[in-house]
């Protein structure tokens, strides 16, 4: 796959996504709850947006595989695979905070190699891609694109979306959360995937969550890799496609994320 066709290919899905979820932001949408006991919102954005993707993939790569959060899977004929995740963060969505982004991600032979994080109310995009030697990341919008390189829990800036047990968090998982939070000099909670984009212009160290699902990360791989940083799971292994839910460690050094995993395991 040549680079810049990806590359251009990549800012077309994009904008084919805002242009189904800019005008359904802020708008009053209705919101359909897909959990039973809990609340996991979908909306007429996240369908529509991923519809829009799926047919330009399927138009431009008709041999490609294409896994998303709202329909079933598409097998593919050959070693590539999309994974998309139109509205990534669909509770900041509907409460009308800019901190959902647009996730789109490639595979090839089960491994991510592109990807997009995109804020199109903010106009800030990443775009990463390890499929070069030299590996890169494009950012539009914000300043950075390299990851801070942070090595000390006691200087790092940590987010987790949501620390409440119950809901990302199993009750050990927000105690083991806590006490990480408890080591570093900065917590946030509440940036949903915008904090993944944050960690890799240097503006943000690590994030820690869990209860993700492949769409939700796919994407953030090859964006983290390229500007320098790490990601893994709670024991340090690299993250796959386990059909399950995964722990996620972002961070900006591998040993920010050794460090981080020894607490979150103790």
């Amino acid at each position: 796959m040549d680079i810049r066709t990806l590359t251009d290919f990549a800012a077309d899905l994009a904008r084919a996504a805002a242009q189904e979820t800019l005008p359904r932001f802020r708008a009053g949408i209705d919101i359909v709850n897909k959990a039973q006991g809990g609340f996991d919102p979908v909306t007429e954005g996240d369908r529509e947006a991923e519809r829009a993707l799926r047919t330009l993939i399927s138009d431009r790569f008709p041999g490609h595989g294409i896994k998303g959060e709202e329909f079933p899977e598409k097998e593919g004929t050959e070693p590539w695979r999309w994974v998309l995740d139109p509205i990534d963060g669909t509770r900041a969505f509907i409460c009308g905070v800019p901190m959902w982004t647009t996730l789109i991600g490639l595979e090839h032979e089960g491994r991510p190699v592109f990807g997009i994080i995109d804020q199109p109310h903010l106009k800030e995009r990443w775009v990463g891609e390890t499929l070069s030697n030299a590996k890169s990341l494009l950012v539009t919008g914000p300043a950075g694109s390299r990851v801070s390189g942070c090595a000390s829990l006691s200087e790092a800036r940590m987010m987790a979306t949501d620390m409440r047990a119950g809901e990302y968090f199993s009750d050990d998982e927000a105690e083991a959360v806590l006490r990480l939070g408890r080591e570093v000099r900065v917590t946030r909670q509440g940036l949903d995937s915008y904090g993944f984009a944050l960690v890799a212009s240097g503006q943000m160290d690590m994030v820690v969550e869990a209860g993700l699902h492949w769409h939700d990360v796919a994407a953030v791989i090859p964006v983290i890799e390229a500007a320098g940083g790490t990601i893994t799971d709670w024991q340090g292994a690299e993250l796959r496609d386990t059909g399950g839910t995964l722990q996620v460690i972002v961070a900006a050094s591998p040993k920010l994320a050794e460090d981080a995993a020894r607490i979150l395991r103790a």
